[in-house]
């Protein structure tokens, strides 16, 4: 049974004893009905572009007959390749194992809910070849609920835009093309894969966005709820820290702890004042507690702020850790 590559060092190997022109990255998980049709689709779109491809499936931990369909397409076809799950990891696990996997030069990521259109491939291509470095679908007719889907994904794509300054109208689409260099050092946890246009603008990368098309899904379901806003705004969070602070988090903890200190001396303030002018005794107010909790709240913050100083060297100077675990993969 094969395992993940133990070091960067195997991957690198790797890839240089089989590079590859084109990767599509697809991320399945219980979409046993569209697996067949999918395939067969990009493989046909795949053939008629290049002789050099591979097809790069990441079995998410599917509870239906999505990995025996899969694992069959990779025994007809040896440009599919499976990556198979232990559990559920979540799709930017997904589409982490596909990068780490992937040996070509542009890397493409589609869903596999027959939503994204593989035709569409060869124009996210010819946009690249023009000399972007990243290349995203924008679903411009959006086959999904008007307000539950459509108006709240318009309303994160604009918050996104504006905080993080990469200005893009879907940041949900999957369907997208990279040039392999600026994403392959990118490392994605918890729901990072929408943000990935923003890690690789960070690596200087050139952005573009294109219409694409989307179709109404016709089996399966959406793994996607209304719960998927809070864990955007969340995310978004964690990515403007990163963008600001990631290599000096102690200017916002030490800030805040700052600010906080000077809040408990001016509470000091105003109690002596109050002692000294107004004759009310310090007791009889809330104001030594409010000082008292502001000062802890001031030093708790700074030195939470040394210490993730020091977790942050630890990260940038020790071997990289995956999200995920495989349990095999196939045609390697």
């Amino acid at each position: 049974m094969l395992r993940r590559p133990q070091s960067d060092r195997d991957i690198d190997t790797r890839r240089s004893q089989g590079a590859k022109t084109i990767s599509v990255i697809v991320p399945v998980y219980n979409e046993e009905d569209n697996v067949d049709p999918l395939f067969e689709a990009l493989l046909s779109v795949l053939l008629k572009l290049t002789p050099d491809f591979e097809i790069i499936a990441v079995n998410d931990g599917s509870t239906d007959r999505s990995y025996e369909r899969l694992t069959a397409l990779a025994k007809q076809h040896a440009e599919v390749k499976v990556i198979n799950f232990r559990r559920n990891f979540g799709q930017t696990a997904a589409i982490m194992a596909g990068i780490d996997y992937s040996s070509g030069d542009v890397l493409v990521f589609i869903d596999s809910d027959l939503q994204n259109d593989p035709d569409d491939i060869p124009l996210l291509l010819d946009k690249l070849n023009e000399g972007y470095d990243v290349v995203s679908g924008w679903r411009k007719d959006r086959k999904d609920a008007p307000i539950r889907r459509n108006f709240v994904s318009r309303m994160a794509n604009n918050m996104i835009s504006w905080v993080c300054g990469v200005h893009l109208r879907d940041y949900g689409c999957t369907l997208k093309a990279y040039r392999a260099d600026v994403i392959r050092d990118v490392r994605l946890y918890g729901e990072m894969h929408r943000f990935i246009p923003i890690y690789a603008t960070w690596m200087g990368a050139k952005v573009t966005e294109i219409p694409v098309r989307h179709h109404e899904r016709q089996s399966g379901q959406s793994k996607y709820g209304l719960e998927r806003i809070i864990k955007v705004l969340l995310d978004l969070i964690v990515v403007k820290f990163l963008d600001r602070y990631l290599v000096k988090p102690i200017y916002i903890f030490g800030g805040f702890g700052i600010f906080s200190t000077m809040v408990a001396f001016a509470t000091l303030g105003l109690m002596i004042f109050l002692k000294v002018f107004r004759g009310v005794s310090m007791i009889l107010t809330p104001l030594p507690v409010v000082a008292a909790m502001f000062l802890l709240i001031g030093f708790i913050s700074i030195l939470m702020g040394l210490l993730a100083e020091m977790i942050v060297r630890t990260y940038f100077e020790s071997q990289h850790r995956s999200p995920y675990e495989v349990r095999d993969i196939l045609n390697w």
